[in-house]
C-alpha cells in the first residue's frame, strides 16, 4: 500500500506476501492455503499488538494518513443528494471549507466540513484544509440558512489549523473564527461535530461548537499541532513526538478530560483500511444523536450547549484553594 507509515510496514509486508501467494495459487493451480492461513493468523496477531499500543504521535500520523477518508468521502457514503453551496458573499469561495444541503435518510440537513486534497495538486487548491476568513464566513452564512429552515447541522473537522498567511490576517482571520464560535453557541438548531482527522487550534474550533462532540479513535483535537507546540516549548520542531504526549490530544484523553462526548472506534488499522465500515459507524452516531434530541425544546438544547462549554476545564484559584470546575 502506497504511503504506509513506519509502524504499518510489517503489516503491509505480510499483506503483500499473502497477495502474492493467492496470485500463485490462482494462476498456477498450486495449493498454498496452509501457508496463507498461517500468514493471516500472524497478520491478525500483529495488527492487534501494533494498533492496541499506538502512541499519541502515531495516532497523529494516522490522522494525517494520505489514504484517510475526507469530508467529501463521508458525505458521499453517508448522505444523499448533496448540493454544495459556495461563497461568503463578501470576498470569495474558500475551497478548504465546504458546505451544502443533503439528505440523511429522510431528514434534510446542512453539512459543513474542512476538505483536504487527495494529491498535491488538489491540496494546493484546497489549501491543505486550512481555511481562510471567507471560509468561516461562508460557514456562518450556511448556518444562518440552516437555522432559518430548522435544519440540523453536522460539522466534519479535519484541519491542521486556520491559514496563518498575511492575506488571511488582513481579511480578519481571528475575528472570523471568534465570530463563528459565538454564532454557533447561540444557533437555534441541533449541531453535531465530528473530528475525522486533524483538529488543530482555532481552525478546528471555528466550526467546533456543538451539542455533541465526537472524535474518531485515531483523530486528534488540540489547541496547537505537535510541531507548533514543539517549536514554542523546545525551540525545536523535531520534538513533535514529545509534544504529542504532553498535549493529551487523543480521543481517549479528551474523553477522560470531559472535553468531548464520544470516541468513535475505527476499523482495525485505521479508517483508511475500511472507509465504508467507518462511514457506517459515523452514520450510526448521527442516527443516535437525532433520536436523542428528537422532541427536545430548542431553548433547552441551546442552554445545554452553553453550559457544556461553560463547564469545560479545571482551574485553581490563587492561595491554594480547592480546584473548581
Amino acid at each position: 500500500m502506497a504511503g504506509e507509515l513506519d509502524f504499518e510496514k510489517p503489516i503491509v509486508e505480510i499483506e503483500r506476501k499473502i497477495g502474492e501467494l493467492r496470485n500463485v495459487t490462482s494462476d498456477k493451480k498450486l495449493d498454498f492455503e496452509p501457508e496463507i492461513r498461517k500468514l493471516e493468523t500472524r497478520l491478525e496477531k500483529m495488527k492487534r499488538e501494533i494498533f492496541s499500543q499506538l502512541t499519541p504521535w502515531q495516532r497523529v500520523q494516522l490522522a494525517r494518513h494520505p489514504k484517510r477518508p475526507l469530508t467529501m468521502d463521508y458525505i458521499r457514503m453517508i448522505f444523499s443528494d448533496f448540493v454544495e453551496l459556495h461563497g461568503d458573499r463578501l470576498f470569495g469561495d474558500d475551497k478548504a471549507l465546504i458546505g451544502g444541503l443533503a439528505f440523511f435518510e429522510k431528514t434534510r440537513m446542512m453539512i459543513l466540513g474542512h476538505q483536504k486534497g487527495k494529491d498535491t495538486k488538489e491540496n494546493l487548491i484546497r489549501n491543505f484544509g486550512s481555511a481562510h476568513p471567507e471560509g468561516y464566513r461562508k460557514g456562518m452564512r450556511l448556518m444562518a440558512m440552516a437555522e432559518k429552515f430548522a435544519l440540523p447541522l453536522v460539522c466534519f473537522i479535519d484541519t491542521p489549523g486556520a491559514y496563518p498567511g498575511v492575506g488571511a490576517e488582513e481579511r480578519g482571520q481571528a475575528h472570523a473564527i471568534a465570530e463563528s464560535i459565538r454564532f454557533m453557541a447561540a444557533l437555534r438548531i441541533q449541531i453535531l461535530v465530528i473530528v475525522i482527522g486533524e483538529g488543530g487550534s482555532g481552525g478546528a474550533l471555528g466550526i467546533g461548537v456543538g451539542d455533541r462532540i465526537c472524535v474518531l479513535e485515531n483523530a486528534y483535537y488540540s489547541v496547537i499541532s505537535p510541531e507548533g507546540c514543539s517549536a514554542i516549548l523546545w525551540k525545536d520542531r523535531t520534538k513533535a513526538k514529545e509534544a504529542a504526549e504532553c498535549l493529551r490530544l487523543t480521543a481517549k484523553d479528551l474523553l477522560e478530560l470531559k472535553l468531548i462526548d464520544r470516541m468513535i472506534e475505527e476499523p482495525m488499522g485505521g479508517a483508511h483500511r475500511d472507509p465504508e465500515a467507518m462511514a457506517l459507524r459515523i452514520k450510526s452516531v448521527i442516527q443516535e444523536y437525532l433520536h436523542e434530541l428528537h422532541g427536545v425544546a430548542i431553548d433547552e438544547i441551546v442552554q445545554q450547549r452553553y453550559q457544556k462549554f461553560r463547564q469545560m476545564g479545571v482551574f485553581s484559584a490563587s492561595g491554594g484553594e480547592d480546584a473548581a470546575q
